[in-house]
């Protein structure tokens, strides 16, 4: 008898212990019925951890908007890595990056998807006419963002708008061999604080097999459709002169670089 009782309040007691661990450090389901991880985590640490492994830190370089930009891109280990680079609207990166093999369209007037121009959609398809969309779609969806999708939270793919932003706002120079590692690119350093800064990889870009301009380009994609010419996104580029916001063709294959707005 006395065995049963010490059993069954042993049972209890780690019941009310596995209830209360729950309810203190669970996730919660955000408005869209998403996960949201409530751990508590020091402000510059967003993700808590990339699928990378590493701590992804979002840099606060005192923009107006209070946009913060991550220290390195989708698939880098270090801000000096080039990670990974991947076609406009998709979730993985590849090996070959063309037309054969995009998977919203299969030549620039055959577009499936993010088009708002028949000329360019296949058999005069536009996101209009879509039953299932229904809408002029000018930025990507969460569920074909690819910082989004491999880093989830409140990552995101920078909009036209933000990269413009980062351009007007920060203190910007071409950086040869940045910080010894022997790798060009950019630095957008904040114009209040120039401690805080990122370095954005001449990581060029991926054209069908090959990867020109590694080193002395580097373009990276927006989220933002270029919308009388669908077959195209806006991207960052820069090359040893003044960045700008330019285009590229959405097969090609780019670096993304994560922002962040709380």
């Amino acid at each position: 008898m006395k065995k049963f009782l010490y059993f069954a309040a042993f049972t209890l007691f780690a019941t009310a212990m596995s209830f209360s661990l729950t309810a203190c450090g669970g996730d919660d389901d955000d408005n869209n019925g998403n996960e949201v991880n409530n751990e508590v985590v020091p402000e510059e640490n967003y993700g808590p951890l990339t699928p990378e492994g590493s701590a992804a830190v979002a840099v606060d370089l005192g923009l107006p908007s209070g946009t913060k930009w991550a220290d390195r891109n989708v698939g880098a280990d270090k801000p000096q890595d080039k990670g990974s680079y991947f076609a406009w609207g998709e979730k993985e990166p590849k090996t070959k990056y063309a037309w054969v093999n995009y998977k919203f369209g299969k030549d620039y007037g055959a577009l499936t998807k993010y088009c708002n121009n028949a000329n360019y959609g296949k058999d005069n398809y536009t996101d209009v006419t879509n039953p299932a969309i229904g809408r002029e779609l000018k930025t990507l969806l969460l569920e074909d963002d690819a910082a989004n999708v491999k880093w989830g939270g409140k990552w995101r793919m920078p909009t036209q708008t933000q990269i413009q932003e980062l351009i007007a706002n920060t203190d910007n120079a071409w950086v040869s061999n940045y910080n010894g590692t022997g790798v060009n690119g950019y630095k957008f350093s904040s114009k209040t604080d120039a401690s805080k800064h990122i370095f954005l990889p001449a990581d060029g870009s991926y054209e069908n097999t090959a990867t020109p301009y590694i080193d002395s380009r580097g373009y990276y994609w927006s989220s933002s459709l270029k919308t009388d010419v669908p077959s195209d996104a806006y991207c960052l580029y820069f090359g040893s002169g003044t960045p700008s916001v330019s285009i590229k063709v959405r097969c090609f294959g780019l670096p993304v670089r994560p922002v962040i707005k709380d």
